[in-house]
């Protein structure tokens, strides 16, 4: 389960969950680049993994911006030669109900958590293409798994990055990449005016981060979304019901009417493998049998 001398980077770690998490994995041996926007935030936090007598590299940079992430990542690589370990954990949040959101709200979480995301995973996915080894984390949250009042740019992008997961876990399993999510709650300053005052002096942001070591450590699964908070770990799915065959006619959307809650039954329910998974089960129900994954592209 040791992670000694592997090559951290996490985004948004200057403070909160981001700097627990820094500070977690220097304590387990890793070597961290401590992303954040503001670079005295960055500086503090890696001064204090130093002055603990770890390793680590500040960089201010957003994570939207393309040359700033890819000076990060060049800067880490050249001082340490690889970069094992991605935690994508920086972002914002604009809360509004959709119907007093405006689209620059809107856009601007989902270029913070989404894009921010493919951006700084783009450029270290050679890099563990190529050494065969890579650990990628992207923080989802219950508000993109199941739905939160006033969230719904940060439930779509939070969503968005499972579906990111999903298919980079698949592209990259023959490389040795693992890719998961972890959905976390905890008291900082995202949260402040969220969560009640009494749930959040039992939220530390402490008690999420030890769930990052399973993740990221060398016997690490790929695909796993866990759910992290108050000392408690959870694995969340996204399941598929063994639905019912309702072939064709003019009637077919009257009786999946008739037919719904024998359509929603979730006994005998399969996480799926893969997307084309459903459309393989669909054609066998229809007398189809194979395989409908297309080649390599």
């Amino acid at each position: 389960m040791s992670i000694e001398g592997r090559v951290a980077i996490v985004t948004g770690a200057g403070g909160g969950l981001g700097r627990q998490h820094a500070l977690y994995l220097a304590r387990k041996g890793a070597r961290v680049v401590v992303n954040d926007l503001a670079q005295s935030a960055a500086d503090e936090v890696a001064a204090e993994i130093k002055g603990a007598g770890g390793e680590a590299i500040a960089a201010a940079a957003s994570v939207t911006d393309e040359g700033a992430v890819g000076a990060m990542i060049e800067r880490a690589k050249s001082q340490w030669g690889r970069i094992d370990i991605l935690v994508n954990n920086a972002g914002i949040l604009r809360d509004k109900s959709f119907a007093k959101m405006s689209l620059e709200d809107f856009r601007a979480v989902v270029d913070v958590h989404l894009m921010g995301a493919v951006i700084c995973t783009k450029p270290v996915w050679d890099i563990m293409r190529e050494q065969r080894h890579g650990r990628i984390v992207m923080t989802t949250s219950s508000s993109g798994l199941w739905g939160n009042f006033g969230q719904a740019n940060y439930g779509a992008a939070k969503m968005a990055l499972v579906g990111l997961m999903q298919t980079l876990a698949i592209e990259g399993e023959k490389y040795n990449i693992r890719v998961n999510c972890l959905a976390p709650t905890a008291a900082t300053q995202m949260t402040q005016g969220v969560l009640s005052d009494e749930c959040l002096c039992h939220l530390d942001p402490a008690l999420v981060s030890p769930a990052l070591l399973a993740l990221v450590e060398e016997g690490a699964p790929t695909r796993a979304i866990v759910c992290a908070g108050a000392g408690n770990f959870a694995r969340a799915h996204v399941t598929l019901s063994q639905g019912q065959y309702l072939g064709r006619g003019d009637d077919v959307g009257e009786r999946v009417i008739a037919s719904w809650d024998a359509i929603s039954d979730r006994t005998g329910d399969i996480v799926p493998d893969y997307g084309f998974k459903q459309a393989e089960r669909e054609l066998a129900a229809a007398g189809v049998k194979g395989s409908v994954m297309a080649v390599e592209r």
